[in-house]
């Protein structure tokens, strides 16, 4: 049988770029569907494991560049639950490092992205999607958005949680829709908060401020969705009273920067992310909360895995793209399971309103403040320690 490429990636967001010039990286002749869609405003904090991979990779340089460092974390329990948490502040000096990690605005690092895709001469990259998918003699074929027709041994899905290659590779997917959303937009304030993400924990989910350079921050708040989105509607004045009591007002004037957007969240995990050819990276595989830090930079290990796989098959072989993908299956299987777990728990903890739960959770933050070894230990499970 006759094959476009050895390999088919699907999914124009930041993952599946990044996925796609892994490939290609690798060696292979890679075709990449990523059909145009509205601009991404939402923004990245990659901690260092990742920022290295980045640099690796070759898809930045300087990460001051493109970024703004991120060198503390500071958790105030903003709820007047019976039992509260104590304030607490991580530095990354703890930890021997000069930055956690460096928060990304998504459209900057595609911009970068982009430009190493094209300068690879063994990718190309198409501006269409996929209709259909299905499994051929050792391999698989996708249907694009015009009607033609593309295979190849290997495919990649990198489509997003609503994943057709998922769905249609007949991947088992669990996922939960919760009653939050997320609303975000960058704001200018008063005071600057330097390099320190800033967590107010309020009942319904956090209210977060990332540094983005000067006095600009970029906003998550993390509440009831239609609570947000009656926000939203009542207009900039309202919204900043809001956000003015959300912050305790200790930063001084507010003003928003640009528009807002509400985001529903959920989470999404699989039974397996590869199989008989098939590799999911990104939203694909895995979608969680905006809670530690851990979406792109677990689509990231995903994409450095997938790269480990193909540097140690042998692609003489006609099976290969099967082998490729139970290898990636198996070096995923660990993360993806202790970073769902970790994300899951840490979100549902925050939304906690019985008294054994919020009891373990304030103690367990006691512990982060109080005990060398175990700020230790989490420092390296927030950052992605294997």
């Amino acid at each position: 049988m006759s094959f476009d490429a050895d390999a088919i990636v699907v999914g124009g967001g930041l993952a599946g770029v990044a996925a796609a010039i892994a490939v290609a990286q690798a060696g292979l002749t890679t075709i990449h569907l990523a059909p145009a869609g509205p601009p991404d405003r939402r923004t990245s904090a990659l901690m260092m494991p990742s920022v290295d991979y980045l640099q690796s990779a070759g898809l930045i340089d300087d990460p001051a560049d493109v970024g703004h460092a991120l060198t503390q974390i500071r958790i105030i329990d903003a709820t007047r639950r019976l039992i509260r948490a104590p304030e607490t502040l991580f530095d990354s000096r703890e930890a021997g490092l000069d930055a956690f990690g460096w928060n990304f605005a998504n459209i900057r690092l595609l911009e970068h992205f982009h430009a190493v895709a094209a300068g690879l001469d063994n990718l190309e990259t198409r501006n269409a999607g996929v209709t259909e998918f299905r499994r051929v003699e050792q391999g698989s074929e996708v249907t694009l958005t015009d009607g033609t027709t593309l295979r190849a041994p290997l495919v990649i899905g990198a489509d997003g949680k609503k994943s057709l290659i998922r769905a249609a590779a007949g991947f088992k997917a669990r996922e939960t829709q919760f009653t939050q959303a997320a609303l975000v937009c960058d704001l200018e304030l008063g005071r600057p908060i330097g390099g320190a993400s800033i967590e107010f924990h309020y009942p319904q989910g956090p209210f977060t401020l990332v540094p983005a350079g000067g006095n600009r921050a970029n906003l998550v708040w993390i509440d009831d969705a239609d609570l947000l989105r009656d926000a939203q509607s009542r207009g900039a004045d309202y919204l900043l009273e809001t956000f003015l009591d959300k912050s305790q007002r200790l930063f001084g004037a507010i003003t928003i920067a640009t528009p807002t957007f509400v985001f529903p969240l959920s989470t999404l995990s699989v039974d397996r992310a590869g199989a008989d050819g098939v590799v999911l990276v990104g939203e694909s595989a895995h979608a969680f909360p905006p809670i530690g830090a851990q979406g792109l930079n677990l689509g990231l290990r995903d994409v450095a895995d997938l790269a480990a796989a193909l540097t140690g098959v042998d692609r003489s072989e006609a099976n290969w793209a099967a082998t490729v993908s139970q290898d990636y299956s198996a070096r995923r299987a660990a993360d993806l399971a202790r970073t769902g777990g970790m994300v899951d728990t840490l979100f549902r903890s925050l939304l906690a309103e019985m008294l054994p739960a919020q009891a373990m959770r304030a103690g367990g933050l006691w512990a982060l403040k109080l005990l060398p070894g175990m700020r230790k230990h989490a420092f390296s499970l927030g950052m992605g320690g294997r």
